[in-house]
């Protein structure tokens, strides 16, 4: 294997030395008076005098030096010699000597003689665009009035040499230099001039196996995750030669091969083969060995389990092939904290002390039999359960989360419970969340945890501004969701709001020439501070005027008024598992029509009033981060229910249904009294509502995220005269983002179709809906988390059940963007392209782009 060798900074080193012992001698043997200089001789420093060229000031050469007058020295002795080592580390001078003079008796002076290394004055690169100059700079410290010591000159070249070659270009050449200026200013100063030779792009144009008799090389080239050769239709992975990823395909060859039985297979040699300035080879001489099955499997010092529960954790079994990469990960498997492992069977009922060794005991026959070794140790008890960096969250809040307590039995499941939970809040960042095991004792079996958090933005600020439905849409939201009711009236707390408490608050106004919306919501997610009980409530005020052709613009006389209050409760539950949350919630909606007759409400004048009732049961164990999760599942279903007011109020709805289809709407005095059956039809809604919701998160690889989802909503009525109600409809199609429509619709989200283009007119009472997306992280900081993403989804929307069918959906593809700043929320682009036509025939622009503001997909 062709390696690059570097000893420049060694060489520097080494330089310094040198100079150290010359500086040293040449003080031995220095005297400009008429006195011999003894070795070993003592003299008490009568003066010391700074010479040379430097800008600094005697008295801080000297105070540096830690020479003083009247100190006694010895001729060769440490002092000096600590002194010359002192100058030196300063990396301030090129040359530094001292001289004994004036040697008077017992007395004498010293001369400390020193050359400042040269500050960079002006830097020059070429060979990179302009706007990669600044961070070749940065990194590198190359600023002006740097000092330029030859460290300095290897460390950049070294730098810029392997940050190319990283990018595929091997062949990198950096050549630096560095000129002397002659100027006014006393000091000596150097122009740097870096040059980059990047040279061709080198391609890996084959990876040749030598030896592989077994396994075919195409297979072996599979196993190598991120060094792969040229191929044209490859996108995701390029083939670019980086020597820290190709050390680690290695080591996954030679797991490929133990996969598959051969335990004995190792890489012989590997080498580079130039085949011009653009490609380059690479040959892999392999050593495969004999296969080899697994024999009998015995566990030794086991008595927490029976051999029985150990062999079904362990899952291998006699005559299986030999598969080093799953017994390892059957004992321990880092890359999963949840893995049914042997290792977590004793860590999650307190052997955290335990320790678990495979031994191979005999190998004949290419038959392995192992021994599973186990040393149990004593069960371990928490001791002190602590919790650091939260700046703004009070330290209940934290503590109701954690799921381990003082004196309970240690189980590793509970921490990392723990850090979901902690994950789930928003209040920190969920990549820098860790439990500090602290002070573990073998011995009496104890340990203690710190549970470090660091605070991240968990309120946000919404003021945009966009057109839509017509004209300019203008909103303001703020979100304040780790928000502390309790000191809202302690001036000292408002920085800028009173925060700490975990619940959430928030205000939202919306406005354009067609409509006004006013919301306010307040959740309390642990009220009386004992049981996880969420209180959630919220009040809104909606006014939507009616367009007027005529003028185009907004007729405020004719208007839509909806105002409407929720109260929720939610609860945690045990059974059957603590992930589930039984909620319910009891809403009021009255809806005022003025003047407002649309093809969707028959009366322009009137009332109707919503009172429902919603239960609701959903489970939720996603992975730590809620922006980017990577493992786990969501699921929901809700049931919303009104009372059945047909069976008690005595009115005759199939009479009413009757008279109104005898009815002719193109007559006026008809459509009038079909307002008015509507009116009564309608003053109280009544309906049900089914709604279910699922989706789930598996990592393909360490940051391909695959996330399937499927929805299905229904909306029925209990008295099929009265019929399905104008309200609460589905309309699917487009962004999923509601926008102007404020008559209680649900909007869903399909991507690469026109806003609620799939549903009719009045929206659908039926709908579902299937997705598919692939995530890719780009950056995961606590400032911004920003990932990429493809789709594929497909859906329908309908009225009634004798046309419904799962099968004839809408499909779209497409790609997109999301970027979440705590500040802002979540903010996101997506590019779809429909296949199908619309419902009403006609085909849909061939790209749709849609933009996410605020709601996470």
């Amino acid at each position: 294997m062709e390696k690059q060798a570097n000893n420049l900074p060694n060489k520097t080193v080494l330089k310094s030395l040198i100079k150290i012992i010359c500086t040293v001698f040449l003080f031995t043997i220095s005297l400009t008076g008429n006195a011999q200089v003894e070795g070993g001789k003592k003299y008490l420093i009568k003066e010391i005098n700074v010479t040379g060229n430097t800008n600094f000031s005697a008295q801080t050469i000297i105070a540096y030096s830690k020479l003083r007058k009247d100190e006694e020295i010895q001729i060769g002795g440490e002092k000096i010699a600590n002194a010359v080592k002192t100058l030196w580390k300063s990396n301030l001078f090129s040359s530094i000597d001292i001289y004994v003079t004036d040697i008077e008796g017992s007395t004498a002076n010293l001369e400390i003689r020193l050359i400042d290394l040269p500050e960079l004055l002006d830097l020059t690169i070429e060979g990179i665009k302009k706007g990669k100059k600044d961070e070749v700079v940065n990194e590198n410290n190359l600023q002006s009035g740097q000092k330029v010591t030859e460290n300095l000159i290897a460390t950049t070249r070294n730098y810029l040499t392997n940050k190319y070659k990283k990018k595929g270009f091997l062949n990198t050449k950096v050549n630096i230099s560095t000129s002397q200026v002659i100027d006014s200013v006393e000091k000596e100063r150097v122009n740097m001039r870096i040059k980059i030779d990047k040279g061709q792009k080198v391609k890996i144009k084959a990876i040749n196996f030598v030896g592989n008799e077994k396994i075919k090389g195409k297979k072996l080239r599979k196993a190598m995750k991120n060094t792969k050769k040229k191929n044209f239709i490859r996108l995701l992975k390029r083939s670019k030669y980086i020597e820290e990823d190709f050390k680690e395909d290695l080591v996954s060859v030679i797991d490929y091969y133990k996969e598959n039985g051969y335990r004995d297979a190792r890489i012989i040699s590997d080498s580079i083969i130039y085949n011009d300035e653009k490609t380059i080879s690479l040959n892999i001489k392999v050593e495969e060995g004999e296969k080899y099955t697994f024999g009998k499997i015995t566990f030794v010092g086991n008595t927490v389990y029976t051999d029985q529960q150990l062999a079904n954790f362990l899952q291998i079994k006699e005559g299986d092939t030999y598969n080093g990469v799953e017994l390892r990960e059957r004992i321990a498997d880092p890359s999963n904290p949840d893995a049914q492992d042997l290792t977590n069977a004793y860590q999650n009922t307190g052997y955290m002390f335990s320790t678990i060794n495979p031994v191979e005991v005999s190998a004949e026959g290419n038959v392995i039999d192992m021994e599973i070794r186990i040393v149990e140790g004593k069960p371990a008890y928490y001791n002190n359960i602590t919790v650091s960096g939260n700046d703004v969250t009070n330290d209940h809040v934290i503590y109701r989360e954690i799921r381990t307590r003082p004196g309970e039995l240690y189980q590793k499941s509970e921490i990392i419970r723990t850090l979901r939970e902690l994950g789930q809040l928003g209040f920190f960042d969920a990549q820098q969340l860790v439990p500090d095991v602290k002070n573990p004792n073998p011995v009496d079996g104890t340990l203690d945890i710190d549970y470090k958090v660091v605070e991240q933005g968990s309120s946000q600020i919404q003021l945009q501004g966009g057109y839509g439905g017509g004209g300019f849409i203008g909103t303001l939201g703020l979100s304040f969701n780790n928000f502390a009711i309790k000191d809202i009236f302690k001036k000292e707390a408002y920085k800028p709001v009173p925060r700490g408490d975990g619940q959430s608050l928030a205000l939202r106004l919306q406005a354009s020439q067609f409509f006004q919306t006013y919301s306010f919501s307040f959740s309390e997610p642990w009220l009386g501070g004992k049981k996880p009980y969420q209180l959630s409530t919220s009040i809104s005020h909606s006014k939507q005027f009616l367009y007027n052709s005529a003028t185009r613009k907004a007729d405020k006389s004719r208007k839509f008024d909806i105002t409407g209050v929720t109260v929720g409760l939610s609860t945690r539950l045990s059974e059957p598992d603590d992930y589930f949350v039984l909620s319910q919630a009891l809403s009021y909606q009255h809806y005022n029509l003025k003047n407002y007759n649309t093809g969707l409400f028959t009366f322009g004048d009137g009332t109707s009033n919503n009172l429902s009732y919603t239960i609701g049961l959903s489970r939720s164990n996603l992975s730590i981060d809620p922006i980017f999760p990577t493992a786990g599942s969501n699921f929901s279903v809700s049931a919303k229910f009104s009372f059945p007011y047909s069976l008690v109020n005595g009115v005759d709805y199939g009479a009413l249904k009757e008279e109104r289809d005898g009815l002719d709407p193109t007559d006026v005095d008809d459509f009038a009294r079909i307002g008015e059956i509507d009116q009564e039809r309608y003053k109280w809604l009544e309906f049900y509502k089914i709604k279910f919701k699922a989706d789930w998160y598996t990592s393909l690889t360490k940051k391909l995220v695959l996330r399937p989802s499927m929805e299905f909503g229904f909306l029925g009525a209990y008295n099929n005269d009265r019929g399905v109600i104008p309200f609460e409809r589905f309309f699917v199609g487009g962004d999923g983002l509601g926008n102007f429509s404020l008559d209680g619709r649900e909007v869903i989200q399909l991507r690469g179709y026109p806003n609620q283009s799939l549903s009719s007119t009045d929206g659908g009472s039926i709908y579902n809906k299937f997705s598919l997306e692939l995530r890719y992280p780009i950056t995961l900081g606590a400032q911004a988390k920003i990932y990429a993403l493809s789709f594929l989804e497909a859906g329908q929307s309908i009225n009634d059940f004798k046309d419904f069918n799962p099968f004839e959906l809408k499909r779209s593809a497409g790609f997109g963007l999301r970027i979440f700043m705590p500040a802002f929320g979540l903010l996101g682009i997506d590019f779809g392209h429909a296949f199908d036509n619309l419902p009403d025939g006609s085909s849909p622009k061939k790209w749709e782009t849609h933009f996410i503001i605020g709601q996470q997909f």
